[in-house]
């Protein structure tokens, strides 16, 4: 992680893990969101839409994840937008990802499995989270995965948004992921 003078003044460290999730929970008694994430072209900058499957208001994100020795705990910066605001921001040049996100539970610790659309339709990923390094550490693999993916960039939701289904499926079919 960045010594402590790198860490942006309002920036939050989110700790989490990603796994492949090789059998899928059923979800169909779950709560979803659908998300809609813009990868601006050139930086590190994310702008979100999450529509709630309850028919709650849509809500509105504008995102910084900084870069970091741990891959596991990043500095990120949230910005909560007004439908206008995100309207402006969404004309911006970049990559598209779409996904549902389910939250779970696992022996009272919160999940969540991002079932991918489009050109990622067939990928499944989940989130385990913590408040520090150390309990994220021990938290186990939830039992439907079968891979941690967290220290490989192949997975992170920039580079998602760039890949194509074919690539997704060769990466998929590779021994090792």
């Amino acid at each position: 992680m960045p010594a402590k003078t790198d860490v942006p003044k309002y920036a939050q460290i989110e700790h989490e893990r990603r796994f492949l999730v090789e059998r899928c929970p059923n979800l169909s008694r779950h709560d979803y969101r659908t998300i809609e994430d813009l990868y601006v072209s050139g930086g590190r900058l994310r702008a979100r839409a999450i529509s709630f499957g309850d028919g709650r208001p849509p809500a509105f994100k504008f995102c910084k994840k900084y870069a970091s020795e741990n891959t596991t705990s990043q500095p990120i910066v949230n910005i909560y937008l007004t439908a206008g605001e995100y309207e402006l921001l969404s004309h911006l040049p970049g990559q598209r990802v779409r996904k549902r996100r389910y939250r779970l539970d696992i022996e009272g610790r919160p999940c969540s499995i991002d079932v991918f659309e489009g050109a990622l339709s067939g990928l499944i990923l989940s989130e385990v989270e913590a408040h520090s390094a150390e309990a994220l550490a021990a938290v186990a693999p939830p039992p439907w995965s079968s891979l941690e993916v967290t220290k490989d960039a192949f997975f992170s939701g920039a580079n998602l948004a760039a890949v194509g289904a074919a690539e997704l499926q060769a990466k998929l079919s590779s021994p090792r992921h």
